[in-house]
């Protein structure tokens, strides 16, 4: 089953992509007066021919990898009206360009689409610093130094940030029915009769962030091992001193500390525990004082509409920036070869495979829109390479035209394309060859989204 989960996600998703591809290249060379005989999802042989539309053939072919929209005259010497060789320059850069333009468009989407089902975000628990009379938390009957830890059992998280526009996920959009809070050390459920929502009870009220910094790895032999702390509890204080990751992170809590036994209180499967440990004053190399590897509390967090479509263009041009990186931190010795490594289509079949299992297993749309943003944009990437038969190489000869004031011949830039087809597709097989000996590089899912 799982295989054929990743075969049919695969097909699927790769074929969103390149139909808007394709659907860019079209609807421009339509635009120029550019004749397009074929629009064609997958790779000949052709097996099924759908409609005629404007004089264009729309068609499904044997080979699921792929598309393509084949243009009049597009790789040969025709020069007569309505060829592609026969447009204008800038009506051919158009039509090259408008292909990698949808796919970006389309990454923005996707990005956004990630922002509004739910992505996972640094997050934090509210504890009350003052409750105010006639307020929702007062007619609860809250105190201040309440700490609230679920809603309707449910982690009860806020942003890590004051400033950060988001608020933590919480189910259907509904309010909570109870609410559970930390008192005094002492766990209480307290019924919601209106069933608010949490920022609703904290809008008028004042409170800290605490309870975000949550232990990843424990050294061997190290303090924290030997007096019990466990991977996956979350710090709320070191002595007397709350720890916030921001105001006061637990390293510099712990230096304060070093040398003397020193109590440390956790929040473990929702009760408190308190252990008591001396921080080393010499640690060994990259264990630290109590030996620990610490991270953010993460939360799957929502955006509105229109924050999503802005957060979706940042992270689309942020993305993009990052993969043109790439070969400079590689020759800088800043990454190793192996997370340089390319990957063909049976590591990005298992990508997507992967990420439709997550969405299946967790019910969140999140690894399917954000996996698919990323390979839209790559995929934009990949076709402006100045490489011969991508659209990139394709722009190449027509910069190289303007420069020299005159076309190169047709028939010999078809026949470097072809040439430049013929390697792609070697380099394809090589890549693939790797995939299945190296293995591709998974995404684990389920710990990004804290499931």
């Amino acid at each position: 089953m799982s295989t054929l989960i990743t075969v049919v996600s695969f097909v699927i998703v790769l074929g969103v992509l390149v139909f808007f591809h394709e659907l860019g290249h079209y609807w421009v060379a339509r635009r120029n007066g550019i004749v397009v005989e074929e629009f064609g999802m997958g790779y000949p042989p052709r097996i099924l021919k759908l409609f005629t539309y404007d004089g264009t053939l729309f068609s499904i072919n044997l080979i699921p990898f792929g598309g393509f929209a084949r243009m009049k005259g597009e790789d040969g010497a025709d020069m007569s009206p309505g060829s592609f060789n026969a447009a204008s320059r800038w009506a051919r850069a158009a039509t090259l360009f408008a292909g990698p333009v949808m796919n970006i468009l389309l990454a923005c989407i996707l990005f956004a689409a990630s922002f509004m089902a739910g992505f996972p975000a640094g997050a934090a628990y509210a504890q009350l610093t003052d409750v105010a009379p006639g307020s929702a938390a007062a007619q609860l009957g809250l105190q201040t130094g309440d700490l609230l830890l679920k809603a309707d059992n449910r982690p009860a998280m806020v942003s890590v940030s004051p400033n950060s526009g988001y608020d933590v996920w919480q189910p259907h959009g509904e309010g909570a029915t109870t609410l559970t809070i930390s008192r005094n050390g002492e766990m209480i459920e307290v019924p919601v009769p209106n069933q608010q929502l949490i920022a609703t009870i904290l809008a008028t009220n004042g409170y800290v962030r605490v309870l975000d910094t949550k232990i990843l790895a424990i050294a061997k032999d190290s303090p924290a091992e030997l007096q019990g702390l466990h991977v996956g509890d979350i710090i709320y204080r070191v002595d007397d001193s709350v720890v916030n990751s921001t105001t006061n992170p637990l390293r510099d809590v712990i230096e304060r500390n070093q040398g003397k036994e020193t109590p440390i209180t956790v929040l473990r499967d929702g009760q408190w525990l308190t252990v008591s440990l001396t921080p080393r004053v010499d640690p060994p190399p990259r264990e630290g004082s109590i030996g620990v590897v610490i991270g953010d509390v993460s939360g799957l967090a929502t955006l509105p509409f229109l924050q999503s479509l802005w957060q979706g263009v940042v992270a689309t041009f942020q993305y993009i920036f990052l993969v043109l990186q790439l070969p400079v931190m590689w020759l800088r010795g800043m990454i190793s070869s192996a997370d340089a490594q390319l990957s063909g289509p049976i590591g990005i079949a298992q990508m997507v495979g992967g990420a439709v299992s997550a969405t299946i297993d967790t019910g969140l749309w999140f690894p399917i829109w954000r996996l698919s943003a990323i390979l839209s944009a790559a995929l934009a990437i990949t076709n402006l390479l100045p490489l011969p038969a991508l659209d990139g190489g394709r722009l190449l000869f027509i910069l190289i035209e303007t420069l020299r004031g005159r076309r190169v011949n047709p028939e010999r830039e078809g026949l470097v394309h072809m040439v430049g087809f013929m390697l792609l597709l070697g380099l394809m097989a090589y890549i693939t060859v790797q995939d299945i000996r190296t293995g591709s590089v998974s995404i684990d899912w389920h710990a990004l989204l804290g499931q």
